[in-house]
């Protein structure tokens, strides 16, 4: 599976638009289910607990929906949130900006089609 994420991101994606962008929504639902991807169910608040240190309060169910999904990359444009990850050699996950992902990707395309 490529595309991967959490059932809370979709819920804070989607309270975003209602509250700055509400006339996206219809393009929004149509285009996000064409994407096809894997959600992963919001984290119980157990598995929240020891990766507090690391993130704002926020921000948590987001970094652990990324570790229960055994994701490489977590995408996100608060990079600066998780800059606590650094320290952390237990949690094998890359933090990249929307923009670095695209270039990652593009990266990998270009060397799939080179053989």
């Amino acid at each position: 599976m490529f595309g991967i994420t959490g059932r809370y991101n979709i819920h804070e994606i989607e309270r975003a638009l209602r509250r700055k962008a509400p006339k996206v929504i219809p393009i929004y639902q149509t285009y996000f289910n064409e994407l096809n991807l894997e959600i992963v169910p919001i984290p119980a608040k157990e598995e929240l607990k020891p990766y507090h240190e690391y993130t704002s309060d926020k921000d948590v169910p987001v970094l652990v929906s990324a570790i229960n999904s055994h994701a490489d990359f977590l995408v996100t444009g608060d990079k600066k949130d998780f800059s606590g990850l650094k320290h952390c050699k237990d949690i094998m996950l890359q933090i990249l900006s929307p923009s670095e992902c695209i270039e990652a990707t593009g990266r990998v395309f270009q060397d799939f089609q080179k053989g």
